[in-house]
């Protein structure tokens, strides 16, 4: 089965509030995007414990927490302090993203 790659309304850099699940609420910066799997990475959200054996960069092991990815639909894009859904349009040639509760182009 061949998946193909979506394209998501959210980008690297951009910064997003949790509105579901376990860090609902909190907002972070995305840090990476899968458009296949149609996950992002946010810095300091879903963190998780990974326990790591000993190697030659890290001789003692142990765990170490680090963030996790989620769904892309349980974030929205922050519009100063509100969440905000964001719409795509073409100006001139191009096509932006523009934030739909205040109408502001990304």
């Amino acid at each position: 089965m061949k998946r193909f790659a979506a394209k998501l309304k959210v980008k690297k850099g951009d910064n997003v509030i949790v509105i579901s699940g376990d860090d609902k609420g909190k907002k972070g910066t995305i840090l990476s995007v899968d458009t296949i799997k149609m996950r992002v990475l946010v810095e300091g959200i879903n963190k998780v414990k990974k326990h790591t054996k000993p190697s030659a960069s890290n001789p003692d092991g142990g765990i170490v927490e680090k963030e996790a990815y989620i769904h892309v639909s349980n974030v929205a894009l922050l519009d100063g302090d509100t969440p905000s859904k964001v719409g795509r349009r073409i100006e001139g040639d191009k096509i932006v993203r523009f934030l739909k509760k205040s109408n502001k182009t990304l």
